[in-house]
């Protein structure tokens, strides 16, 4: 009996320039193919100046495409050095890079990723373009100076109870007009609570004479001490948060020089009211002129919002080739984890996108209102619960984001008796069939249908 011949199964080789780099803090493991140099893999230490070694070794050899993984932080300045160098540099995640079972170590990753780089079995993650990525960075350092000022706030309204100053209970933020001016005042040296109350603005809903019982309290050194420094460090970070604002006005221009001037004019707000921690520009008009959409018009998202996804999607929404594709990337898509042809899950798989996380907050502020996407979430909380509900507003926003960016849709909410009455009419189709389908007709009630459009 002749011997069967073995085949050997061979991948096609997608980038023969290749190479794969294992991310550390103190050094990266780099491998490139074997019959590339006599040491295929190498080490270089995390310092810049080993960094445009390797970059130089690399180049050296031909190579052209490089593959890492996103470790920490600690794979920026490896990235931006070899972007600069004119690199293809693929930025992959590393749940899509899992080694095989078994060994493990910086020389096998480095050749695992190198060897599914060559094949082209790994995916690049989403990297904006320079001026995305640098207006991201400072709308990322205005938020955490964000959370800062919050943790002074907080510091201030501490030392305001350990002085039983009941402050907080007639003015609604003491971070307002009236609350900021009684504060200053009070640390200035002011102790009679009639003088302190002379700062309430003319809008505040507290009388004089409930604001003065208020500010009756124990002004001990200790805590005024502690007051004077939260307000100080509030107002540092205050002037932090305006110094980024200049930052990102910069950034915002240089987009704004390389947009096309919109032919239309911009619409009109749909909300006049200022939001809270809203930039020091009118950031809308600078959007319009740089998108030629107005994202405003989408219910649950205001121009910071708006500014904030733009920093985070960037502005060009032809990587993603559907709106599928951008909700799948988002994470707001259902999973389909299917065997033997039985659904197993359809969950969204966790994730730290910060988009999805700003969509999710524009659901929740959008649920509170007479929308359509307001009555969709009060419907779906309603039978599933709030989380899917939010999970699933998201993504109807995400959907008329990317539609409205990529192809300049016009958002006009059909309003929530619409959306009523569309699931109504889909109730009684379904009501209607399963009448049919059991022999019977389904007849409307003209005095009880009355009473229902009355209500």
């Amino acid at each position: 009996m002749a011997a069967k011949r073995k085949t050997k199964a061979s991948f096609s080789t997608i980038h023969p320039h290749a190479a794969g780099i294992d991310i550390g803090s103190r050094f990266h493991v780099v491998a490139v193919a074997a019959d590339r140099d006599e040491e295929p893999v190498r080490t270089f230490q995390s310092f810049t100046g080993d960094l445009h070694r390797m970059a130089d070794w690399l180049e050296g050899l031909g190579i052209t495409s490089v593959a890492m993984e996103s470790t920490g932080v600690y794979w920026i300045p490896a990235f931006e050095i070899l972007e600069e160098r004119s690199f293809e540099v693929l930025l992959v995640n590393a749940r899509d890079a899992k080694s095989v079972p078994g060994r493990k170590t910086d020389i096998n990753d480095a050749q695992w990723l190198q060897q599914l780089h060559q094949y082209g079995l790994l995916r690049g993650s989403f990297r904006p373009t320079q001026e995305i990525a640098t207006l991201r960075a400072y709308l990322r350092q205005r938020e955490r100076l964000l959370d800062y000022v919050a943790s002074h706030v907080q510091h201030m309204q501490k030392a305001l109870d350990q002085m039983n100053v009941q402050l907080h209970h007639v003015v609604s933020d003491i971070t307002g007009l009236t609350g900021m001016r009684i504060i200053r005042d009070m640390v200035s040296g002011t102790r009679d609570p009639a003088l302190l109350a002379v700062h309430r603005d003319r809008r505040c809903k507290a009388s004089v004479a409930m604001i003065t019982a208020a500010l009756v309290g124990n002004y001990r050194a200790e805590h005024v001490f502690a007051l004077r420094q939260a307000v100080e460090l509030y107002d540092f970070y205050q002037e932090r948060v305006a110094q980024c604002d200049q930052e990102i006005a910069g950034v915002l221009a240089q987009l704004q020089a390389c947009a096309e001037v919109p032919e239309a004019p911009l619409p009109r707000p749909r909300e006049t009211t200022k939001q809270r921690n809203a930039l020091a520009f009118d950031a809308r008009a600078v959007l319009y002129q740089i998108l030629g959409v107005d994202l405003t018009q989408i219910h649950g998202l205001g121009p910071y919002l708006a500014l904030k996804l733009i920093a985070e999607c960037g502005t060009d929404m032809a990587r993603w080739p559907t709106a599928k594709h951008f909700t799948s990337w988002l994470t707001l898509a259902p999973g389909s984890k299917i065997s033997g042809g039985k659904v197993l899950s359809a969950r969204t798989r966790p994730s730290s996108n910060r988009a999805a996380s700003l969509l999710r907050l524009a659901a929740v502020a959008v649920g509170r209102t007479d929308t359509a996407l307001g009555a969709f979430y009060r419907r779906l909380s309603a039978r599933v619960g709030k989380g899917k509900a939010i999970t699933a507003t998201a993504r109807k926003i995400a959907v008329l984001f990317y539609n409205t960016l990529r192809y300049g849709m016009d958002y006009v909410d059909p309003g929530a008796s619409y959306y009523e009455e569309r699931y109504r009419q889909r109730v009684l189709a379904g009501l209607r069939r399963r009448a049919e389908a059991l022999g019977f007709a389904l007849v409307e009630n003209p005095d009880l249908a009355l009473e229902a459009c009355v209500s």
